[in-house]
């Protein structure tokens, strides 16, 4: 019995120093102390030896138990503290290394030629009005007196939501709202986004507009060109000159089109400009009598001028981009060149 639990003890404490990870420790430790494990194997033994002999060699299978728990309980700890170490060595950060650069966002090219457009207008002394995108046909169309039968407001380039909703395919419905909630003088300029069932490289069903209105008791047509004359040149250089070309809106009478010479080739002519030296840019005019009635001004008494832009339009040409589409694709290697 004797030879036995030395026999045991070295094999032990050689498979417990030979247990490369905790999984083979546990192993082992399952094969010495289990049910069927070889210290158990030895206890049970105790029953067939003389009852004189059994109390110095339960001492012995003690003593052995105690001693490789002991063994067992190091070499766990010495595995652990070595899982440690590859762990901390595996996952070391080299302190010295440049850190991670984190991509800050930045305005949309649409929103910075936005707030660079009202900023100049806020120098010119215009305030921001906004209103719902969502609008009644009054004031859509029938307030700025545009016909019933009139081509603009049929299915084909109206987003209809009844009847009498829609979606507004202008941001002018705001002059309205804000001529009948104010008296004169009334000088705003109106951003948003305005709807329409068009697309090309050059239309989106989903675009930005910003118009103007300025309403007093002598506003000129002459106020307007040079207000407007103003503008092209802080938006696209000192160099620019404008031009006015006479139009139609049925809010306005007289209406223009204004154009600016070229950005692309300096008003020499190019493809973009096809040979002119020209680009249009927007409509204007002096505001139609009949939408001062509409809104319960007398036209007798006050006079005024509104313009109209695409917001759109001006971030194409104010960074070259021949296509309206790469707008709204939402692709970095575009988004981040701005």
């Amino acid at each position: 019995m004797e030879a036995q639990i030395q026999q045991l003890r070295e094999e032990a404490l050689h498979a417990v120093e030979s247990a490369a990870t905790l999984q083979e420790l546990e192993s082992v430790r399952v094969k010495l102390f289990g049910k069927k494990g070889s210290l158990s194997l030895l206890r049970r033994e105790l029953a067939h030896l003389p009852k004189s002999e059994r109390p110095r060699y339960g001492a012995l299978l003690t003593e052995l138990q105690r001693s490789l728990e002991a063994a067992l309980s190091r070499r766990r700890e010495e595995l652990r503290s070595a899982e440690l170490q590859r762990r901390l060595q595996a996952e070391a950060v080299d302190v010295t290394l440049p850190g991670r650069r984190r991509l800050l966002g930045r305005p949309h090219p649409i929103t910075q030629t936005l707030q660079r457009m009202l900023e100049i207008f806020h120098g010119l002394g215009y305030e921001v009005a906004e209103g719902p995108e969502i609008e009644t046909e009054w004031y859509n169309f029938d307030a700025l007196n545009t016909p019933a039968h009139h081509p603009a407001r049929d299915m084909h380039d109206t987003f209809y939501l009844s009847d009498e909703l829609l979606l507004r395919t202008h941001t002018s419905p705001v002059q309205a709202r804000v001529m009948e909630q104010r008296k004169p003088p009334i000088r705003i300029v109106v951003p948003g986004r305005v709807y329409r069932r068009d697309s090309d490289i050059s239309h989106s069903p989903m675009f930005h507009q910003l118009e103007g209105l300025l309403v007093d008791r002598s506003a000129r047509f002459s106020d307007l060109k040079g207000t407007l004359a103003a503008f092209a040149r802080q938006m696209f250089g000192e160099q620019t000159r404008v031009r006015f070309r006479p139009s139609f809106f049925p809010f306005t009478e007289p209406s223009a089109e204004v154009d600016i010479t070229c950005v692309f080739c300096n008003g020499e002519g190019c493809r973009v400009c096809k040979q002119s030296g020209w680009l249009e840019v927007l409509g204007c005019g002096s505001v139609d009598p009949e939408v001062f009635k509409a809104v319960g001004y007398d036209p007798q008494e006050v006079r005024g001028f509104a313009f109209g832009m695409g917001v759109d339009r001006m971030a194409m040409l104010l960074f070259r981009i021949d296509d309206i589409r790469l707008f709204f694709e939402n692709d970095m290697r575009f988004l981040t060149q701005f």
